[in-house]
């Protein structure tokens, strides 16, 4: 473990209010199998108190902290429970009683708030020590953990780790908009839009859906080991995170609504005197920033142009369906819109953002009804994937609200998503101050880095 890093202790938070010690199970639906060999969600949320002292964090930060996330699990009893697989069962379950417990890691950090929260690049693994591990063995998983660390007079952080297969972004951020919500009202009740909705019968999956995700992942993962079979088809070890480069850099981009403007503004020029330019963009503020980033990335990287790269992202799909499917529905919603191979010429060139602009405002036009049901076959998409391809994958959403989190000490100063490390991943979250911008979170070795700085702050100039 990192030496600035000091463990005070570590309590297993059970939900209040049990008053009963029954056990239930939740199935897992096709949403959530889509995601169950991924690697963990990370997330660390910091928070400016210049006031937090060892004293005032060990009497008042600690215990509140605890006592409203006890309040707020009786509320979200399957985050207490485990992922299991029992061997009769034709898939996993999360299976959890009130009696359950989360971990809740308690520790102190000599590092330096304000480059961890600031504009400077630093380095990643500065932040692995403030997100806790999820435990995960052949036959259970945990399903969130939690780390709170102290900054003395400097703030605290709060770090989140959720198993994937059991919640999507916005089901972990309504369970953390809950979490803050009950420690700063002092109020065990939630507002309606936070109470979560378990009913699975909303998810009109094709026949045999969940199981036919299932053998594509086994399929996946015997492709994975060579051709052979796995010990254990019904392992739940999540698969070892890789090994991240002591020279890897975060970033994060604040791009301002005049900056996503400009963007728009330039791509309705290029388009309008680009005679391979038919079809109109949609040029959301996703579609903007995501096009920009991938444009970035790629011409960063450098190299031969006409190596693989591609792009794949996330799209919260409640909303996509007749009836709409609860906003507040616990679980995994989420559809994966992507497309891989492309070279990287077709974004290296003078026409390089319009092109990949053109790209995921297609990919974002397709998204509706008729796919939302669909079963993705991960054999064939993994499997179009070539060795040593740039994919550009996007962790969170503008639309989560996380710097809404306030758990009484104000918002917070910096939401990073730390698993973005794990892969070649971005961040996406609303800026700080609610004007409307973007916070773009990047993780790349340091010659990359310092070559996509460059470029995403000259394409910004008018």
């Amino acid at each position: 473990m990192d030496s600035s890093l000091k463990f005070i202790h570590v309590d297993r938070v059970t939900p209040s209010n049990s008053d009963s010690s029954e056990s239930h199970t939740l199935p897992l639906t096709f949403f959530d199998l889509r995601w169950f060999k991924i690697h963990a969600v990370e997330r660390v949320i910091f928070f400016r108190l210049t006031e937090a002292t060892r004293s005032f964090f060990d009497s008042v930060i600690v215990p509140n902290l605890k006592t409203s996330l006890s309040s707020s699990l009786s509320h979200y009893l399957p985050l207490a429970g485990q992922l299991v697989w029992k061997q009769l069962d034709p898939k996993p379950s999360i299976l959890y009683s009130p009696n359950d417990a989360v971990s809740l890691t308690v520790a102190e950090s000599n590092a330096d708030f304000s480059r961890l929260t600031g504009k400077e690049p630093f380095f990643s693994t500065e932040l692995h020590p403030l997100v806790p591990r999820l435990q995960s063995f052949d036959d259970s998983a945990s399903v969130m953990s939690f780390q709170v660390t102290l900054f003395p007079n400097q703030g605290f952080c709060i770090g989140v780790t959720a198993h994937h297969a059991v919640s999507d972004g916005k089901t972990t951020i309504s369970f953390l908009k809950s979490w803050a919500h009950i420690c700063k009202h002092q109020d065990s009740s939630l507002p309606q839009d936070l109470i979560p909705f378990y009913d699975r019968t909303v998810i009109k999956g094709p026949p045999n859906g969940d199981i036919k995700v299932l053998n594509s992942w086994q399929t996946l993962v015997k492709t994975f080991m060579g051709g052979k079979e796995p010990e254990n088809p019904k392992s739940l070890k999540l698969r070892p995170s890789p090994v991240i480069s002591p020279d890897a850099v975060r970033y994060t981009l604040e791009l301002t609504p005049e900056d996503i403007q400009t963007l728009r503004e330039r791509l309705k020029r290029e388009s309008s005197s680009s005679s391979s330019s038919s079809k109109e963009l949609r040029l959301s503020t996703f579609v903007i920033t995501y096009s920009y980033a991938l444009t970035c990335l790629i011409r960063a990287r450098g190299g031969d142009p006409n190596r693989p790269v591609g792009c794949v992202f996330a799209v919260d799909c409640r909303n996509k369906v007749t009836p709409p499917i609860p906003s507040s529905y616990f679980g995994n919603c989420a559809i994966l819109a992507s497309k891989i191979p492309l070279t990287a010429d077709t974004f290296m060139g003078e026409e390089g953002f319009l092109a990949s602009t053109k790209l995921v405002s297609e990919l974002v036009e397709e998204l509706d009804e008729s796919v939302v049901w669909k079963i993705p076959d991960f054999v064939e998409l993994y499997s179009s994937i070539p060795k040593g391809a740039q994919v550009l994958s996007v962790a969170d959403s503008t639309r989560f609200g996380v710097y809404g989190l306030d758990f009484g000490w104000g918002i917070p100063e910096k939401v990073v998503v730390v698993s973005i490390d794990q892969g070649e991943a971005i961040s996406l979250v609303e800026s700080r101050d609610g004007n409307g911008g973007v916070e773009v979170g990047f993780s790349l070795k340091k010659h990359e880095m310092d070559a996509l700085i460059d470029l995403l702050h000259n394409g910004l100039k008018v």
